[in-house]
């Protein structure tokens, strides 16, 4: 049988991860490695850049449609990956921003 995810690029992130996958603390140094030795080959699964040449891969495939759970590890750090790039990010502002309007202030209690 062929060997799943065959791939001679690493994986990198460079928009939402650019201190490297086990910087960042999203991910263990196990599922980092990961990311970075198989992530290439993942990345082209899930963009339908590359078609499945092994059962695994199929498999990893119904995961990326949400077809059905993760269970491999594979599987489970790929949508790990995908849950973490595309959650809203939240941010903290001590500045900027629109001023906020005192609800009292343009709540008028009058009959005139």
């Amino acid at each position: 049988m062929a060997e799943s995810f065959i791939t001679a690029h690493r994986f990198f992130d460079n928009k939402n991860y650019p201190r490297g996958f086990s910087r960042h603390g999203d991910f263990t140094i196990k599922e980092a490695q990961l990311l970075e030795r198989l992530g290439y080959a993942f990345n082209e699964l899930d963009l339908g850049k590359r078609e499945p040449a092994t059962e695994e891969e199929k498999l990893f495939l119904d995961v990326c449609r949400g077809e059905r759970e993760p269970v491999t590890e594979a599987e489970k750090v790929w949508s790990k990956y995908i849950n973490r790039i595309r959650r809203p990010k939240r941010f903290h502002t001590l500045s900027g921003g629109k001023p906020q309007v005192d609800a009292v202030e343009d709540f008028n209690d009058s009959d005139d």
